[in-house]
């Protein structure tokens, strides 16, 4: 196994932990660990592109690892009321219609590859986390939820743009 991968089942590894310090309300634990995590995320796609390390594994745990992570904090500080409902929502949806888009482009020998968009819409979602987490101004949590919210909305309408002539066959 390569190190891009191991990283990403480190970050994955890190998930329980940090949301265990959330629960017992050590955010302040649980927000280095979530950093640790988020590292972890651009240490595994860097060394994976820079090393030609990329495979189908990392292809796949990679994204699946990060929407694990940002989802299930955000679950427990909405539970917390850190964190507003809406962008919690907004998150799922995109995430539930965009992941059902690539299960049809699959199906049909399609990629979608993933935009540059979407790599900003996720490091805005992981500074919504960590805000909440650190409990920072209530304004600043929610300016970076409105943020994460638009990129989220404007990141999947771009993976339904790239598909639209898979979509109208």
């Amino acid at each position: 196994m390569n190190l891009p991968n191991k990283l990403t089942i480190a970050r994955i590894l890190m998930i329980p932990l940090c949301l265990l310090f959330l629960l017992v309300k050590w955010n302040m634990v649980a927000a280095v660990v979530f950093l640790l995590a988020c590292l972890t995320d651009f240490l595994d796609g860097y060394i994976a592109r820079s090393q030609n390390l990329v495979t189908n594994f990392g292809k796949f745990a990679d994204p699946v690892a990060d929407k694990i992570l940002v989802l299930s904090c955000m679950a427990v500080l909405l539970y917390q009321r850190l964190l507003p409902w809406w962008v919690v929502v907004i998150v799922i949806i995109r995430e539930l219609a965009v992941d059902g888009l690539r299960l049809v482009a699959v199906e049909q020998g399609v990629v979608i590859p993933a935009g540059q968009l979407g790599k900003v819409k996720t490091v805005v979602q992981m500074a919504c986390v960590v805000a909440a987490m650190l409990m920072l101004s209530p304004w600043v949590v929610i300016l970076l939820s409105v943020a994460a919210s638009v990129l989220t909305i404007l990141s999947g309408a771009e993976y339904f743009k790239g598909a639209k002539d898979l979509l109208l066959q």
